[in-house]
């Protein structure tokens, strides 16, 4: 006999509370009793009771609940259960974390973390065995595109399971952006109809409303060649710039460039010659917006670094040597102003494809979705890898889900303002998918083989191998916390069939490209879980919030090209110009998904700062504070930087890095 304190606490999201009653039992190793509980869950409330038990319950295993409705189901969104014993200070903790629907029983096992295996009580592997059973039947995957990794199987967010929703509060501010940008765009076109269109200043009639501090910088500097090169080291996409090992077989030079094929050679022994490199879009087809073809290329770009760290272009090349024109023209920064604008605007329009399409929804969003599902399907809650991972896949399900019926679906904005739109977005995805490998999802892997550890100016580069860094310590500590050796890694069944499945099923096959099959060490792992962290927290918040500041001008990344590109530098004119960028419609359409996709969220949980504590063991829980400190210490770093530069880079403050891909 003893008297238990038990404790039930509401989510603080909006409708996370119930009306409807709820009954609640407490089981035991050595019995199980019902509690006569008057619960009435209140939103973002912990209620607390009291109870005298007769009978001697023995160690706590599990809490279950029903809840009971009336007319309507008023789900109720359960955040923990603590219950105090009748011994002194023996408290057990059981998180929940999810919608509670009406009519079954929800069972809660003791929130300790363990492996398979690990817990001689039998009730707690024939807890984790029915737990997966049933979550397979609720976590199904799908082939959106033949080829590309699977994903969940939703027709649209309605279809996805409670728990991966957007909460209320998300839902409403995510649909009212929308409307908001839909009104703003309306209001812009119509305020163009009586002013001119046929000067790049002209773009400044649109250029009002949301914008951030930086997009005013990119309006004002965009045409300077220091701000065209420092994209590629810090801008919205830093995943494609590579130093030379020797000049590119496609940079052909005619003849009459022996001075600038001397200047070539000369950065290239200096180890300051740099290029990127579009080949990927070589015969990608482009896009029909409204009975009128759209234009892509596959630029080369060369540029060196000064001896102050500007990285500057030297020669632009708009297209891949062909059978039509074995040498296409070299365009230069002495060429007239227009030709280099528009030959520069032609990589930017590049840049804005591979980084969209291959560096943003593949390598972050498409990658995290197979992460998260083989979670769900493979590990149960009271793995200590769920409890590490499920953090950083909150609401990435539905946000892609959403993706794939308004972003890049038939019809959507893709087809109707994108030069890649129509189709040619999943014949870039496949091509794409072939480069996708496990290395160059590692910081440390991929700026090396870049050669762009220790690059001046560099600060994507040094930020994101700190906070890898960081990541892996925090991984590290958790995962030596349950796995006291390799035969422990290699013997988990539960894990092993996570990996596969990730790298055979959602990644389809993937072996081929890096990905392990099986998990053979501590070390194997922990940088795998570093990967996924990574992946799902800094690396899209480095891909995806640049959105904002260097998207919002459309001429410095326009989404698509409405003429050719040059053949001839004499003939480019303003009309050129200008009827090669998106017109007022596709422009300001840009603006509007920029601003919703690159904006910070309104409830945006900062890495490492969920509230959820799916962890209960005070070691696993120092680890947590370890991790926060550490990040911390990094922000105040990288703002007293930032405090010293013209250009602070700030995508990776942790501060800015949300804890998922939710956006």
């Amino acid at each position: 006999m003893g008297r238990y304190r038990i404790r039930v606490a509401t989510g603080a999201a909006l409708f996370a509370g119930s009306h409807d009653r709820v009954q609640l039992w407490l089981v035991g190793a050595r019995g199980e009793t019902e509690l006569e509980l008057q619960l009435l869950p209140a939103r973002g409330q912990e209620e607390e009771f009291e109870h005298d038990i007769p009978e001697d319950l023995g160690p706590l295993q599990f809490v279950k609940l029903r809840k009971h409705h009336s007319l309507v189901d008023n789900a109720w969104f359960c955040d923990h259960i603590t219950v105090q014993g009748p011994v002194a200070f023996e408290e057990a903790a059981f998180p929940c974390y999810c919608w509670v629907q009406a009519g079954s029983v929800l069972c809660l096992p003791e929130g300790t973390a363990c492996l398979a295996g690990n817990n001689a009580l039998d009730v707690f592997q024939k807890h984790r065995e029915q737990e997966l059973k049933e979550r397979r039947q609720i976590y199904c995957w799908a082939t959106w595109k033949e080829g590309l990794p699977l994903t969940m199987a939703a027709g649209c967010e309605d279809d996805l399971p409670a728990n991966m929703r957007f909460h209320e509060e998300k839902r409403l501010d995510f649909e009212w952006t929308l409307k908001a940008g839909a009104l703003g765009m309306v209001l812009k076109r119509v305020y163009t109809l009586l002013r001119s269109w046929n000067r790049v200043e002209d773009f400044d009639h649109i250029f009002w409303g949301q914008k951030s501090i930086l997009a005013e910088k990119v309006h004002q500097r965009w045409q300077d060649d220091e701000l065209f090169g420092y994209q590629f080291l810090n801008g919205a996409n830093p995943m494609l710039l590579r130093r030379c090992t020797s000049l590119p077989s496609r940079l052909v030079l005619p003849s009459g460039m022996e001075e600038l094929q001397a200047q070539l050679e000369k950065e290239l022994q200096n180890s300051s010659l740099f290029e990127a490199d579009f080949i990927l879009l070589d015969g990608i087809p482009a896009n029909v917006i409204q009975g009128e073809k759209q234009y892509l290329a596959a630029p080369l770009v060369m540029l060196k670094m000064d001896t102050s760290g500007k990285l500057l272009p030297m020669v632009i090349q708009i297209q891949p040597p062909s059978p039509s024109s074995p040498t296409p023209p070299l365009f230069l920064p002495s060429d007239p102003p227009l030709a280099w604008l528009l030959a520069k605007s032609w990589v930017r329009n590049s840049d804005f494809q591979l980084h969209q399409l291959q560096y943003h929804l593949l390598n972050t969003h498409m990658l995290a979705e197979v992460i998260a599902v083989a979670t769900m399907r493979c590990l149960p809650g009271l793995h200590p890898v769920f409890k590490l991972l499920i953090p950083h896949i909150r609401y990435t399900i539905e946000i892609n889900t959403r993706a794939r019926t308004q972003l890049i679906s038939d019809g959507g904005v893709f087809d109707k303002a994108v030069s890649t739109g129509g189709g040619g977005h999943v014949h870039l995805l496949h091509r794409a998918l072939a480069q996708l490998t496990y290395c160059s999802l590692c910081p440390p892997n991929n700026l090396a083989d870049r050669g762009l550890l220790g690059t001046p100016g560099a600060l994507y580069a040094h930020d994101a191998l700190q906070l890898w860094e960081i990541t892996a310590r925090y991984v590290e500590g958790i995962i030596h916390l349950f796995y006291h050796g390799d035969d422990v890694v290699r013997g988990d069944p539960e894990l092993q069939a996570w990996c596969r499945e990730i790298t055979e099923v959602g990644l389809c096959q993937a072996q081929d490209r890096g990905f392990p099959i099986s998990f053979q060490s501590q070390n194997q792992l922990c940088h795998f879980l570093t990967m996924c962290v990574f992946t799902c927290t800094a690396q899209h918040g480095a891909i995806n919030q640049g959105q904002l500041d260097w998207y919002a001008w459309v001429p410095n990344a326009p989404c698509t090209m409405r003429m050719p590109p040059p053949t001839t530098k004499e003939d480019v004119t303003m009309a050129t110009v200008m009827g090669s960028l998106p017109d007022v419609r596709q422009a300001c359409l840009q603006m509007v998904i920029s601003w919703h996709l690159g904006r910070r969220q309104p409830d945006m949980v900062p890495l490492g700062h969920h509230r959820e504590k799916y962890f209960s063991d005070p070691k696993a829980k120092s680890v947590l504070n370890q991790f926060q400190t550490d990040l911390e210490n990094l922000e105040r770093e990288i703002t007293a930087r930032n405090e010293q530069l013209d250009l602070p880079y700030e995508y990776l403050k942790p501060s800015h890095i949300e804890n998922s891909i939710t956006i």
